[in-house]
């Protein structure tokens, strides 16, 4: 490979990097917050804390990258546990025929005003952290995440 081919791809190697730490800048660290909501799609209440590993999967309906991801964070969900969490969705109600609809059978609390994300430093969506098991965030991934890459998380996130 000549010279400026490789300053080429190197060059997009660090702004892809940078890039990445622009948007995980606000994001928390360490043991997520303890936040208070309702799961709307069954009686359970959610303090904030998932006794990991486990994922907390930040979504919204209006999301296409979230949609392109449905098939995998219901794989890992059914796998890990785990919480997700509609941001910006509108009321229960719609959230829960945008689950009906998509055939989604994940636990959802909804986040009409965006205050949980706000917690957990949420610029966009989808966003989701890979929890360890001390309970601690290990990987946190915002953005679209290839089956294999959150698998990998999940993986690496064991070995504390």
């Amino acid at each position: 490979m000549s010279l400026p081919k490789s300053l080429f791809y190197g060059f997009l190697v660090l702004i892809v990097l940078v890039g990445q730490q622009v948007v995980n800048r606000d994001l928390v660290e360490g043991v997520p917050p303890k936040v208070h909501g309702a799961v709307i799609n069954s009686k359970m209440p959610w303090e904030g804390a998932i006794e990991g590993p486990g994922v907390i999967y930040f979504w919204a309906s209006w999301c296409g990258i979230c949609e392109s991801i449905q098939g995998t964070m219901s794989d890992v969900l059914a796998q890990t546990p785990g919480m997700t969490v509609a941001v910006k969705s509108g009321s229960n109600e719609a959230v829960q025929k945008y689950l009906k609809k998509s055939e989604l059978d994940w636990p959802v609390v909804n986040d009409a005003d965006g205050a949980i994300g706000d917690a957990f430093g949420i610029r966009g969506v989808p966003t989701i952290f890979v929890i360890g098991p001390s309970g601690k965030i290990k990987f946190t991934a915002v953005g679209y995440t290839s089956a294999l890459g959150l698998q990998l998380r999940l993986w690496l996130a064991r070995f504390e």
